[in-house]
Parts: C-alpha cells; sequence; structure tokens
C-alpha cells in the first residue's frame, strides 16, 4: 500500500495531470452533498458553491498545500493526525487567499481537498456508506450504486477523464499493478477488501470505467444469511457439517449472487487447528482462522514477462502442507490441479465457479480443463469430477435483489458415462408478491445424503426429521 509519504508523493505527481480549465470554460464543480432524506430512493447529491469556482479553486489550493507540506516529516503520523493537519493548513489557506466561503461551503472544501488527498475523491461519500455494496462509474460524468440489491443512479461526477484516471491509479498502484494503454485492464483491491476492475481508453470508448465490489465491515456470519431468508436452519446446519466432516464443495452462481460471500462463511466452519492455502486472482476472502496463509495471482510486467497464474500456485499448494485448500473462483485450466488435490488426500476444498445450475456447473469444469489444450477422454474426465467433489451449492440472485440457496445437490458417482446427482434441498419459486418481492419456499426433497454416515464419524449428530419432505420456511 505504500507509506503515508509515498501517497502524498503520487497524489502531488497525479495532481500534475488535471490542470485548471482556462477562464473561459465553465467550470465543472464536484462539492458532494450526502442528503439526510428518507425518500425510498436515495440518491447522492452533488452541488456547486454559490459564486465560487470550486474547480480553479481546488486546484489552486492543491498546488499551494504542496508547499507547505513537509513530507520528511509525516511518516511520524497516523492517517487520523495527518488528516487533522491537512485540515488546519487548508483552512489557513483559504483565510489567506481571503476565499468567501460561509462556514456550511468551507467545511465541504475542506473535507472533499483532504478526500483527494488521502482518500478517492469524489467516491469517498460512496464508501462510508455501508449499505452500498457496489460503485460503478461509467465514464467521469455517471456514477451508479447499488444499494440493498437494487442499482440507483447518483449526482456525483468527476471533473473529467484525468481526474478520473488519477483516482484509479492511486487505487491499482496501492497494491503494485498498473493501468496504461499498453495495460488497459486491471484487477485490484481497497485497504479494506473491496475488489477492484478498471478499464480505461482504447478498450472503453466512452472514458474510464472503474467498477467497486464491497464486502461487509463485520463478516456475515451464518446467523445473517438465516435472518436474510437465504437458506433455513436446517440447510445451514448442513452445510457446517459438510464443511466439518471434510466434503469437497463447490459453490456455483452468477455474477454478484453472493458466491465469495457464502465461500467466506462456509470457510469459518473450518476447524481452527487446521493449515489453510486461499488462492485467489484479487485476494478478498477474510478468513478467520489465525492458520491461514494467502496466495494471490501476478499480472504480467510491461515486458509480457513475469506471469504467476493461479494453476502454477495451485501446484505450489500443494508442497506446502495444506489441510484445505480454498480457491476463490476456478475461471481456467487450474480446474485440473484442482480436482486432483481434492482427489489424492486434500478433501474439504472449496471454491466457487460461475454457472446458472448444479448441472450447468459440471458442464463448464469440463470445458475449464480444456482450455489449456489437457485432452482427457470424456468419460475419463466425468469420473474424475464425480470422484472429486461431493457437493455443489447453487446460489441466485433474484429480480428483487434477494439471494437464495436455490439448491443443494450431491454427486454420488456415475451411471455410463454420466455424473449422477441428487438434490437434497432446493428453493422453489411461486410468484411475485405485490411489493415486488419474489415469492417463494424453501424443500427438502427427502433424500438423506449418501455422506451422512461420514459425518456421523466425525461426531456430528443432524437433527431429526431434517431431510423429511416438505416446506421448510
Amino acid at each position: 500500500m505504500g507509506t503515508l509519504k509515498d501517497q502524498i508523493a503520487r497524489w502531488n505527481l497525479s495532481t500534475k495531470r488535471v490542470a485548471a480549465p482556462p477562464q473561459s470554460a465553465p467550470a465543472q464543480p464536484y462539492v458532494v452533498e450526502v442528503p439526510t432524506s428518507t425518500a425510498p430512493v436515495p440518491v447522492i447529491k452533488a452541488r456547486a458553491s454559490a459564486g465560487v469556482d470550486s474547480y480553479a479553486t481546488k486546484t489552486k489550493l492543491h498546488q499551494k498545500l504542496l508547499t507547505r507540506i513537509d513530507l520528511s516529516s509525516i511518516e511520524s503520523l497516523t492517517p487520523e493526525q495527518l488528516r487533522n493537519e491537512l485540515g488546519v493548513l487548508l483552512v489557513e489557506l483559504i483565510e489567506e487567499e481571503e476565499i468567501r466561503f460561509n462556514d456550511q461551503e468551507r467545511a465541504k472544501l475542506v473535507a472533499d481537498l483532504k478526500n483527494e488527498i488521502m482518500g478517492l475523491g469524489p467516491l469517498e461519500p460512496l464508501l462510508a456508506d455501508p449499505a452500498i455494496s457496489e460503485i460503478m462509474v461509467n465514464g467521469c460524468q455517471n456514477v451508479y450504486i447499488e444499494k440493498n440489491g437494487c442499482i440507483q443512479p447518483t449526482n456525483i461526477h468527476f471533473n473529467d477523464d484525468a481526474h478520473l484516471m488519477k483516482i484509479i491509479d492511486k487505487i491499482v498502484s496501492r497494491v503494485g499493478r498498473r493501468i496504461d494503454e499498453s495495460c488497459p485492464m486491471v484487477d485490484a483491491r481497497l485497504p479494506d477488501g473491496a475488489r477492484v476492475n478498471a478499464i480505461i481508453p482504447p478498450l472503453a470508448l466512452d472514458g474510464p470505467v472503474l467498477t467497486i465490489r464491497r464486502f461487509a465491515v463485520v463478516p456475515l456470519q451464518m446467523s445473517d444469511f438465516i435472518e436474510k431468508n437465504t437458506l433455513t436452519s436446517a440447510m445451514a446446519e448442513l452445510l457446517s457439517a459438510l464443511v466439518k466432516a471434510k466434503c469437497n464443495i463447490i459453490i456455483s452462481g452468477g455474477t454478484g449472487s453472493g458466491k465469495t460471500t457464502l465461500l467466506n462463511i462456509l470457510s469459518s466452519f473450518i476447524p481452527e487447528n487446521e493449515r489453510i492455502v486461499t488462492i485467489e486472482d484479487t485476494a478478498e476472502l477474510q478468513l478467520q482462522q489465525n492458520h491461514v496463509i494467502r496466495l494471490e495471482t501476478r499480472t504480467p510486467n510491461i515486458e509480457g514477462k513475469g506471469e504467476i497464474t493461479m494453476r502454477v500456485l495451485v501446484k505450489n499448494s500443494l508442497r506446502m502442507r495444506p489441510d484445505r485448500i480454498v480457491l476463490g473462483e476456478v475461471r481456467s485450466s487450474e480446474v485440473i490441479d484442482m480436482l486432483q488435490a481434492m482427489n489424492t488426500g486434500h478433501e474439504g476444498s472449496l471454491t466457487t465457479i460461475h454457472a446458472n445450475s448444479p448441472r450447468h456447473a459440471l458442464g463448464r469444469l469440463e470445458n475449464l480443463v480444456g482450455m489449456d489444450g489437457i485432452t482427457l477422454p470424456t468419460k475419463a474426465l466425468r469420473e474424475l469430477i464425480s470422484s472429486s467433489l461431493d457437493f455443489i451449492i447453487q446460489i441466485t440472485r433474484l429480480n428483487d435483489g434477494s439471494r437464495k440457496i436455490t439448491s443443494i445437490e450431491e454427486i454420488i458417482g456415475m451411471e455410463g458415462d454420466i455424473i449422477t446427482t441428487q438434490e437434497i434441498f432446493c428453493y422453489k419459486r411461486m410468484g411475485i408478491n405485490p411489493d415486488g418481492s419474489v415469492q417463494g419456499m424453501f424443500r427438502a426433497t427427502g433424500v438423506r445424503p449418501k455422506v451422512y454416515e461420514k459425518i456421523h464419524t466425525y461426531g456430528i449428530c443432524l437433527s431429526d426429521g431434517m431431510f423429511d419432505p416438505g416446506d421448510n420456511d
């Protein structure tokens, strides 16, 4: 992430790229104001200070502030102390320049400038709202958010594309990555673990695009899923038992369905005395155990060399004496190494995959194996999959923004050339309520899982009647 001194230095260089517009050009202020209104669809407002060219004013204050900062002395300051010192300096500069502001406008200007230096500028009010789960910046003028499962527009904007690029540069440089015309796409993360994706021209035709997917400050627990009606207590009891009994599980779902959140929750049931290795493209898992080794892939450098793929990390993890291997997501040829690991003594491994149903997930696993030129007979490949995986959990994001675990299926073997499964729990969708929410119910199919005896050998006793068919709401 870099020291405070590095952050200030990077900001210093970046601000030189955002030149003030000529005097004849109209100003494009971005002073942000978050309303306290209780309207059903809140929109975050932006306003301009009356009678003040805020863009030119901020640029001028930026440059004057740099002359007052002693970069050699800020290393001893905490981020909060530095923010306070910057606030004092900015107030002094405003008074020296005799800029006419009322108290509210002055406080707003100081807050915005501190956000520019220490934070992510206009995005800071959004990042301060824990109810916002996704921030989508479509060019400098269009910012959308996802709140309570629904996408909403905001009136927040950046001055221009150069201003947005400055914020993107600040994000990716913290994790040692880069973005420019030769490398116009990047995955990164924020200090709080939020996932970041950026893509810029020439690939993005209408200006830089920034997407930030956030996670709860306090990781969700299984009780939160039950409270949100994502699953039933019986389903939660079974999933907990499967993890403790070292069953190999793959979580299937679409984009934004909650796969990573569910993976985090399931990993919380791994015993403390086990050694866990996590492997991700961008580190975002929040495991609570002490004995966790976190590995992250590396993109190629400017010469196109130095790339470390997930498959290389999976192979390396096998030499690290893991009790559990947790893959953030399988999306390429690393799936073959994952399956072999699951089938050769690394039981209890967890991963996710993009798929719309358990059956589609099995088909995707077959396709991913062939992505790196690996050729196996279809039957042999399916036998490897069926012997490696124990359960597929399907999680779905519904029309109303809610997430549901729509199916828990057990892989029980092969019949001819076909992988056979049996569904233990399912969610049956019934219709739409007048308020727009999805109507449905969870059901047990009446099938007792094949691993029931294995669970019992781990000293885990499941509740009587939890597999009885019928409604489980």
